[in-house]
């Protein structure tokens, strides 16, 4: 295995392993670092790790503590956060990361490049980027910074890069705090497994975004429309000009989107409804869940309308009426018309689909994944396997 898909692999178990609070595991693959790091520069703080995880060990044989759990979970964010200092060493050790050290605040090119690639930013940094969120007249500029910073949290864990983020949601510039809305959202999907272990997180954003409306409605643009959001190819980018030219050609660019970029934002939109942030801002709340369903089937996703099929089939006969009807669109109401018994009439919309699609391949990529749902809504899995074998032969 090489150098490189080891680091990731070994980054990868760290992140399972603390996942389920496996602090003693985790230490154990951290020790290894600090030796391949060499100086023993982490030796100590490893050390008290293990000797606070001991402790807790004994702890949990010899009392029955509720606030042991509380305990358990600090160990562990502390040991999150070790092997965040330290996955960075190690991925500039293994020349996966570069070493950057100053940035300058003038020069686009600049501040992308640090921002996005800096591995351990410092507290000035921040400290410039925050007072940069806050100046309307470099509007430009703080766009530059915010996706710059969200590409290095994509790379990298940093508690303090996503705290940034979520500090800035109160400006006053509009176009700034939408786009940081956006991304502190693309942070908190990727990174949900973690936000349990750090609280503050969680709070300080629940503290900025009121009663969370426009979070909300950020956070369905995000399932909606991704292609308008974000773009990775900063070299696109013409520089020249002033800080209006550079907006609009950031926004002209955002259209453009790479097949990497909207695969990562496909699997955020996937994982989003079991996620912290989605519970936070859907919850029990009838009409968001409506919404939010809604949201998804305008994008050809049934994933929330399960449960919703009337609606769903309402919505859907009225997309199959328009223009604008795809192939996902009528799979999805043959879905409709297969719970509801009418097997024949999800033939015919199968089949409609199947046409459309431009392969048979296609076809099966979208309607094999749904099989699960329509078992669990009472389709017996004889008749979905049968329906395939029809639209096989047809």
């Amino acid at each position: 295995m090489s150098g490189q898909a080891n680091i990731e692999e070994q980054h990868r178990t760290l992140e399972h392993a603390l996942s389920e609070r496996m602090v003693n595991h985790a230490l154990t693959i951290l020790r290894d670092w600090d030796r391949q790091l060499g100086g023993g520069l982490y030796s100590d703080r490893i050390q008290a790790l293990e000797q606070n995880y001991r402790s807790l060990f004994q702890y949990y044989l010899s009392a029955d503590d509720p606030d042991r759990d509380a305990i358990h979970d600090s160990l562990t964010t502390d040991t999150y956060r070790l092997m965040d200092e330290m996955y960075g060493d190690m991925r500039l050790q293994r020349g996966l990361a570069r070493e950057i050290v100053s940035f300058d605040p003038e020069r686009p090119e600049s501040v992308v490049d640090y921002f996005s690639n800096c591995v351990h930013l410092r507290e000035e940094d921040y400290e410039w980027w925050s007072d940069l969120m806050a100046d309307e007249s470099r509007s430009g500029m703080a766009l530059l910074a915010i996706t710059a910073i969200n590409h290095n949290l994509r790379d990298q864990f940093c508690e303090a890069s996503l705290r940034s983020m979520i500090d800035a949601l109160d400006t006053d510039n509009g176009l700034v705090q939408s786009q940081l809305m956006v991304f502190t959202l693309l942070a908190l999907i990727q990174w949900d497994i973690r936000i349990d272990f750090f609280p503050a997180l969680q709070d300080a954003f629940v503290e900025k975004i009121g009663d969370g409306e426009f979070a909300f409605s950020a956070m369905c643009s995000l399932i909606k429309a991704p292609h308008a959001l974000t773009a990775t190819d900063i070299n696109t980018i013409n520089w020249e000009g002033d800080e209006a030219t550079l907006m609009e050609n950031l926004k002209q660019m955002s259209k453009q989107m790479p097949k990497d970029e909207e695969e990562y934002l496909e699997e955020i939109t996937l994982m989003l409804p079991d996620t912290w942030i989605f519970s936070l801002l859907v919850g029990d709340d009838e009409t968001r869940q409506g919404h939010v369903a809604q949201v998804y089937l305008e994008t050809g996703n049934m994933m929330l309308m399960w449960d919703r099929m009337y609606d769903a089939e309402e919505w859907l006969l009225e997309r199959l009426r328009s223009d604008e009807a795809t192939p996902r669109d009528y799979m999805n109401y043959g879905h409709c018309c297969f719970v509801r018994g009418d097997r024949l009439m999800a033939y015919e919309n199968y089949r409609e689909a199947r046409r459309l699609c431009s392969s048979l391949r296609q076809f099966y990529d979208i309607f094999r994944p749904d099989r699960r749902m329509l078992v669990e809504k009472g389709i017996p899995l004889e008749q979905v396997y049968m329906m395939e074998d029809q639209l096989l032969k047809a």
